[in-house]
């Protein structure tokens, strides 16, 4: 919808936003945004990252054009990998503020936990379109959380995915998970070894708070396409070095990546440079530089979260939002 007028703030709750944003809505978007930025449209994505013991705190912004009008988001996210278990609380928590970008004016402001969930599986699809095998049929979900539930379905709405494995850590999420996730089209199955799994799939997620690698050289075979998704700020990591060395290596931010994705770990190996990463995704959507080439090749997507996935996904809220949305006077 248009803007709501005068000084009031559109209010989405984690709710909300589930109930106007559906997956393959936020797909869309986000791949218009990477291809609004690799053509030069935008301006550059911000992050600012600040570790507090057990976890952090990640501020994104970016600005990007929608319908004719300008906006901005800002998002706040605190990410606490063990906030689940020993606090009984939800490991990412946080907020988007959304603003009209010629004016300055506040427009929404809503839960950032569905909206975090949601863009991260819509890159991995936008990366998949261009990075995988078209025939990818068996994939491999490391991580059986919310995300990699979200990643599944994401990989599924644009590869023929018929036969996955899941794994985790905790066996017994993994066999949750493979019943929860099965349908009719698609089998299930909570992996008993990892490596055997890897070295059968043509797809591989890894969206774990893994803070050592465990998607090791050798373990994947020809032709495979790897998201990397888990490891955003420079304590985490899911891939080996000796792994990206040997990859075609794709990112959303070469600089977040070379800062605290997997990436980082690589270069800080020795094993390659920043150089060395074939491009950005945004480039890659808009065609300015080569995906797969061939049926050998793996590929890596380094996924570390941008701002220009919060602030498409963000305007598709705001834009879905009804008359009955709840807001509040900002000059009040």
């Amino acid at each position: 919808m248009a803007g709501v007028g005068g000084s009031e703030v559109m209010l989405f709750s984690r709710r909300a936003v589930r109930e106007v944003l559906t997956l393959d809505d936020c797909i869309e978007a986000v791949e218009r945004a990477f291809a609004a930025h690799g053509r030069g449209e935008t301006a550059p994505p911000a992050s600012l990252g600040v570790m507090t013991g057990e976890g952090g705190f990640h501020v994104k912004a970016a600005a990007l054009r929608s319908g004719g009008r300008a906006y901005f988001a800002a998002k706040l996210n605190g990410n606490f990998p063990g906030n689940p278990e020993r606090r009984g609380l939800p490991a990412i928590q946080g907020l988007i503020l959304l603003s009209d970008a010629e004016t300055g004016e506040p427009l929404a402001v809503m839960d950032s936990m569905e909206i975090t969930i949601l863009r991260t599986g819509a890159a991995t699809a936008v990366a998949a379109r261009r990075l995988a095998r078209r025939d990818s049929r068996v994939a491999t979900i490391c991580g059986c959380g919310n995300q990699g539930r979200i990643q599944l379905e994401s990989i599924s709405r644009v590869l023929p995915i018929g036969s996955v494995w899941a794994w985790d850590v905790d066996a017994d999420r993994a066999g949750e998970f493979a019943r929860f996730m099965t349908t009719t089209q698609r089998r299930v199955e909570a992996a008993p070894d990892l490596r055997a799994a890897l070295r059968e799939s043509d797809v591989v997620v890894t969206s774990t708070p893994s803070r050592r690698a465990f998607v090791m050289a050798g373990d994947l075979r020809a032709g495979t396409f790897l998201a990397a998704v888990g490891a955003d700020n420079p304590l985490k990591q899911e891939i080996d070095p000796a792994l990206l060395a040997t990859s075609a290596v794709y990112v959303d931010s070469l600089e977040q990546a070379a800062k605290g994705g997997d990436l980082h770990h690589a270069i800080a190996a020795g094993a390659m440079g920043a150089e060395d990463v074939r491009g950005e995704l945004s480039a890659l959507v808009a065609g300015t530089i080569a995906g797969r080439q061939d049926d050998v090749a793996v590929t890596v997507f380094d996924s570390t979260g941008v701002a220009l996935e919060d602030v498409a996904a963000a305007i598709a809220v705001y834009e879905r939002g009804g008359t009955d949305t709840p807001r509040f006077a900002f000059n009040a």
